[in-house]
Protein backbone atom coordinates (compact mmCIF):
# COMPACT_ATOMS: atom_id res chain seq x y z
CA UNK A 1 0.00 0.00 0.00
CA UNK A 2 1.34 3.41 -0.98
CA UNK A 3 1.03 6.15 1.61
CA UNK A 4 2.14 9.71 2.20
CA UNK A 5 3.29 11.14 5.52
CA UNK A 6 2.21 14.75 6.11
CA UNK A 7 2.89 17.39 8.71
CA UNK A 8 0.37 20.18 9.21
CA UNK A 9 1.98 22.63 11.63
CA UNK A 10 3.47 19.73 13.58
CA UNK A 11 0.30 17.60 13.60
CA UNK A 12 1.32 14.58 11.50
CA UNK A 13 -0.73 12.10 9.50
CA UNK A 14 -0.42 9.03 7.29
CA UNK A 15 -2.73 9.29 4.27
CA UNK A 16 -3.84 6.80 1.61
CA UNK A 17 -6.37 6.59 -1.18
CA UNK A 18 -9.02 3.93 -0.54
CA UNK A 19 -8.09 2.30 -3.87
CA UNK A 20 -4.56 1.76 -2.59
CA UNK A 21 -5.83 -0.38 0.30
CA UNK A 22 -6.90 -3.29 -1.93
CA UNK A 23 -4.19 -5.59 -0.59
CA UNK A 24 -5.51 -4.96 2.91
CA UNK A 25 -9.01 -6.03 1.76
CA UNK A 26 -11.11 -6.95 4.77
CA UNK A 27 -8.62 -5.79 7.39
CA UNK A 28 -9.93 -3.85 10.36
CA UNK A 29 -9.01 -0.24 9.54
CA UNK A 30 -9.02 0.79 13.19
CA UNK A 31 -6.37 -1.84 13.96
CA UNK A 32 -4.40 -0.83 10.87
CA UNK A 33 -4.52 2.80 11.99
CA UNK A 34 -3.06 1.95 15.40
CA UNK A 35 -0.35 -0.12 13.68
CA UNK A 36 0.53 2.55 11.12
CA UNK A 37 0.54 5.40 13.64
CA UNK A 38 2.87 3.59 16.05
CA UNK A 39 6.05 5.68 16.30
CA UNK A 40 8.34 2.73 17.02
CA UNK A 41 7.06 -0.02 14.73
CA UNK A 42 4.92 1.84 12.20
CA UNK A 43 4.93 4.97 10.07
CA UNK A 44 4.46 7.21 13.10
CA UNK A 45 1.59 9.71 13.11
CA UNK A 46 -1.10 11.42 15.18
CA UNK A 47 -3.77 10.12 12.78
CA UNK A 48 -4.51 7.90 9.79
CA UNK A 49 -6.69 9.23 6.94
CA UNK A 50 -8.32 7.24 4.13
CA UNK A 51 -9.54 9.27 1.12
CA UNK A 52 -12.66 7.90 -0.55
CA UNK A 53 -13.31 9.68 -3.91
CA UNK A 54 -16.99 10.40 -4.60
CA UNK A 55 -18.97 10.50 -7.85
CA UNK A 56 -22.30 12.21 -8.49
CA UNK A 57 -21.78 14.36 -5.40
CA UNK A 58 -21.19 18.03 -4.64
CA UNK A 59 -18.14 16.86 -2.69
CA UNK A 60 -14.96 15.49 -4.24
CA UNK A 61 -14.31 12.91 -1.56
CA UNK A 62 -15.19 11.65 1.91
CA UNK A 63 -12.66 10.65 4.51
CA UNK A 64 -12.31 8.05 7.20
CA UNK A 65 -10.27 9.53 10.03
CA UNK A 66 -8.65 7.46 12.76
CA UNK A 67 -6.74 8.67 15.80
CA UNK A 68 -3.40 7.14 16.69
CA UNK A 69 -5.09 4.64 19.01
CA UNK A 70 -7.46 3.48 16.24
CA UNK A 71 -10.51 5.35 17.51
CA UNK A 72 -12.62 7.26 14.99
CA UNK A 73 -12.72 11.08 15.07
CA UNK A 74 -15.49 13.09 13.43
CA UNK A 75 -13.25 16.04 12.66
CA UNK A 76 -9.63 17.22 12.66
CA UNK A 77 -8.72 20.71 11.48
CA UNK A 78 -5.08 20.05 10.60
CA UNK A 79 -6.00 16.66 9.20
CA UNK A 80 -8.48 18.41 6.91
CA UNK A 81 -5.72 20.66 5.57
CA UNK A 82 -3.42 17.69 4.97
CA UNK A 83 -6.22 15.65 3.37
CA UNK A 84 -7.11 18.44 0.92
CA UNK A 85 -3.47 18.83 -0.14
CA UNK A 86 -2.94 15.06 -0.50
CA UNK A 87 -6.19 14.57 -2.46
CA UNK A 88 -5.21 17.38 -4.81
CA UNK A 89 -1.78 15.82 -5.48
CA UNK A 90 -3.35 12.43 -6.12
CA UNK A 91 -5.93 13.86 -8.53
CA UNK A 92 -8.92 13.28 -6.27
CA UNK A 93 -9.65 17.01 -5.78
CA UNK A 94 -8.94 20.39 -7.30
CA UNK A 95 -7.24 23.37 -5.70
CA UNK A 96 -10.68 24.39 -4.47
CA UNK A 97 -12.49 21.42 -2.98
CA UNK A 98 -15.28 20.26 -0.70
CA UNK A 99 -15.28 16.98 1.18
CA UNK A 100 -17.24 15.09 3.82
CA UNK A 101 -16.15 14.38 7.39
CA UNK A 102 -18.02 12.80 10.28
CA UNK A 103 -18.83 16.30 11.51
CA UNK A 104 -20.11 17.58 8.16
CA UNK A 105 -18.88 19.19 4.98
CA UNK A 106 -15.52 20.97 4.75
CA UNK A 107 -14.45 23.50 2.12
CA UNK A 108 -10.74 23.93 1.36
CA UNK A 109 -8.56 26.20 -0.76
CA UNK A 110 -5.04 25.10 -1.71
CA UNK A 111 -2.35 27.61 -2.67
CA UNK A 112 0.90 25.66 -3.05
CA UNK A 113 1.80 24.61 0.51
CA UNK A 114 -0.73 26.93 2.19
CA UNK A 115 -4.13 25.36 2.80
CA UNK A 116 -7.15 27.11 4.25
CA UNK A 117 -10.24 25.21 5.38
CA UNK A 118 -13.69 26.31 6.43
CA UNK A 119 -14.39 24.26 9.52
CA UNK A 120 -17.73 22.77 10.50
CA UNK A 121 -19.99 24.66 12.90
CA UNK A 122 -19.15 25.32 16.53
CA UNK A 123 -21.06 25.36 19.82
CA UNK A 124 -20.35 26.73 23.29
CA UNK A 125 -21.57 23.88 25.51
CA UNK A 126 -20.99 25.27 28.99
CA UNK A 127 -18.46 26.52 31.50
CA UNK A 128 -17.42 25.42 34.95
CA UNK A 129 -14.64 25.68 37.52
CA UNK A 130 -12.29 22.81 38.22
CA UNK A 131 -8.85 22.55 39.83
CA UNK A 132 -8.84 26.29 40.40
CA UNK A 133 -9.38 27.21 36.75
CA UNK A 134 -12.38 28.37 34.76
CA UNK A 135 -13.06 26.02 31.84
CA UNK A 136 -15.24 26.26 28.78
CA UNK A 137 -16.47 23.29 26.78
CA UNK A 138 -16.51 24.23 23.10
CA UNK A 139 -17.33 21.86 20.26
CA UNK A 140 -15.57 22.76 17.00
CA UNK A 141 -16.33 19.46 15.30
CA UNK A 142 -15.03 17.55 18.31
CA UNK A 143 -15.29 18.62 22.00
CA UNK A 144 -12.59 20.74 23.62
CA UNK A 145 -12.02 21.87 27.19
CA UNK A 146 -10.40 25.31 27.15
CA UNK A 147 -8.91 27.47 29.89
CA UNK A 148 -6.85 30.66 29.80
CA UNK A 149 -3.68 30.44 31.87
CA UNK A 150 0.09 30.65 31.68
CA UNK A 151 1.08 27.84 29.31
CA UNK A 152 3.44 26.39 31.92
CA UNK A 153 0.32 25.32 33.85
CA UNK A 154 -0.22 22.70 31.15
CA UNK A 155 2.63 20.60 32.58
CA UNK A 156 1.08 20.54 36.06
CA UNK A 157 -2.53 19.64 35.22
CA UNK A 158 -3.82 16.03 35.36
CA UNK A 159 -4.65 16.19 31.66
CA UNK A 160 -5.45 12.51 31.18
CA UNK A 161 -7.94 12.65 34.06
CA UNK A 162 -9.67 15.72 32.62
CA UNK A 163 -9.74 14.17 29.15
CA UNK A 164 -11.41 10.98 30.48
CA UNK A 165 -13.82 12.75 32.82
CA UNK A 166 -15.23 15.01 30.08
CA UNK A 167 -14.41 12.81 27.05
CA UNK A 168 -12.85 15.85 25.42
CA UNK A 169 -9.52 17.25 24.28
CA UNK A 170 -7.87 19.56 26.83
CA UNK A 171 -6.42 22.96 25.91
CA UNK A 172 -4.59 25.74 27.71
CA UNK A 173 -4.15 29.06 25.92
CA UNK A 174 -2.72 32.49 26.59
CA UNK A 175 -2.60 35.78 24.73
CA UNK A 176 0.95 37.00 24.09
CA UNK A 177 2.93 38.87 21.45
CA UNK A 178 -0.21 39.83 19.58
CA UNK A 179 -1.45 36.28 19.11
CA UNK A 180 -3.03 33.29 20.83
CA UNK A 181 -0.62 30.60 22.01
CA UNK A 182 -1.98 27.13 22.67
CA UNK A 183 -1.12 23.70 23.99
CA UNK A 184 -3.38 20.67 23.52
CA UNK A 185 -3.73 17.19 25.03
CA UNK A 186 -5.50 15.24 22.28
CA UNK A 187 -8.13 12.57 22.75
CA UNK A 188 -7.21 9.46 20.76
CA UNK A 189 -3.52 10.32 20.83
CA UNK A 190 -3.65 10.48 24.63
CA UNK A 191 -0.77 12.87 24.77
CA UNK A 192 0.20 16.42 23.89
CA UNK A 193 0.51 17.05 20.16
CA UNK A 194 2.50 19.78 18.45
CA UNK A 195 -0.70 21.28 17.03
CA UNK A 196 -4.45 20.71 16.99
CA UNK A 197 -6.58 22.62 14.48
CA UNK A 198 -9.95 22.24 16.18
CA UNK A 199 -8.25 22.95 19.53
CA UNK A 200 -6.76 26.17 18.19
CA UNK A 201 -10.20 27.09 16.86
CA UNK A 202 -11.74 26.51 20.30
CA UNK A 203 -9.04 28.66 21.95
CA UNK A 204 -9.57 31.35 19.32
CA UNK A 205 -13.32 31.41 20.08
CA UNK A 206 -12.70 31.55 23.83
CA UNK A 207 -10.21 34.42 23.49
CA UNK A 208 -12.60 36.28 21.19
CA UNK A 209 -15.45 35.85 23.71
CA UNK A 210 -13.23 37.52 26.34
CA UNK A 211 -12.52 40.43 24.00
CA UNK A 212 -8.80 39.61 23.76
CA UNK A 213 -8.92 39.39 19.97
CA UNK A 214 -11.21 40.36 17.13
CA UNK A 215 -12.61 38.28 14.29
CA UNK A 216 -9.16 37.41 12.96
CA UNK A 217 -5.99 36.41 14.78
CA UNK A 218 -2.69 34.58 14.55
CA UNK A 219 -2.53 31.38 16.58
CA UNK A 220 0.65 29.56 17.61
CA UNK A 221 0.53 25.92 18.75
CA UNK A 222 3.31 24.02 20.53
CA UNK A 223 5.22 23.66 17.23
CA UNK A 224 5.61 27.45 17.09
CA UNK A 225 4.26 27.67 13.54
CA UNK A 226 1.90 30.55 12.81
CA UNK A 227 -1.64 29.81 11.65
CA UNK A 228 -4.47 32.16 10.87
CA UNK A 229 -7.97 31.85 12.30
CA UNK A 230 -10.89 33.98 11.22
CA UNK A 231 -14.58 34.14 12.05
CA UNK A 232 -16.46 35.28 8.97
CA UNK A 233 -20.24 35.31 8.66
CA UNK A 234 -20.47 32.87 11.54
CA UNK A 235 -18.00 30.40 10.03
CA UNK A 236 -14.47 29.55 11.16
CA UNK A 237 -11.57 29.54 8.69
CA UNK A 238 -8.23 27.93 9.57
CA UNK A 239 -5.18 28.49 7.38
CA UNK A 240 -1.54 27.46 7.48
CA UNK A 241 1.23 25.54 5.74
CA UNK A 242 1.29 21.79 5.21
CA UNK A 243 4.26 19.68 4.23
CA UNK A 244 4.50 16.26 2.60
CA UNK A 245 7.32 14.76 4.62
CA UNK A 246 7.79 11.58 2.59
CA UNK A 247 6.05 8.84 0.62
CA UNK A 248 6.45 5.12 1.03
CA UNK A 249 5.01 1.63 0.73
CA UNK A 250 3.94 -0.52 3.66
Amino acid sequence: MKFAKYSASGNDFALVLASEMENFGGADRAKLAARFCDRREGIGADGFIVINPLVNSDCDFAWDFYNADGSVAAMCGNGARAAAHFANLRGAAGEKTRFLTGAGEIAAQINDDFVSVQLTGYEFQGEFAEMGYKWQLINTGVPHLVTKANLAVFDDLPLADLRRKYNANVNVYDFADGGVKTRTFERGVENETLACGTGMAACFLAARALGLIGDKASVFPKSGEELSLELREGKIFLGGKVRKVFEGVI
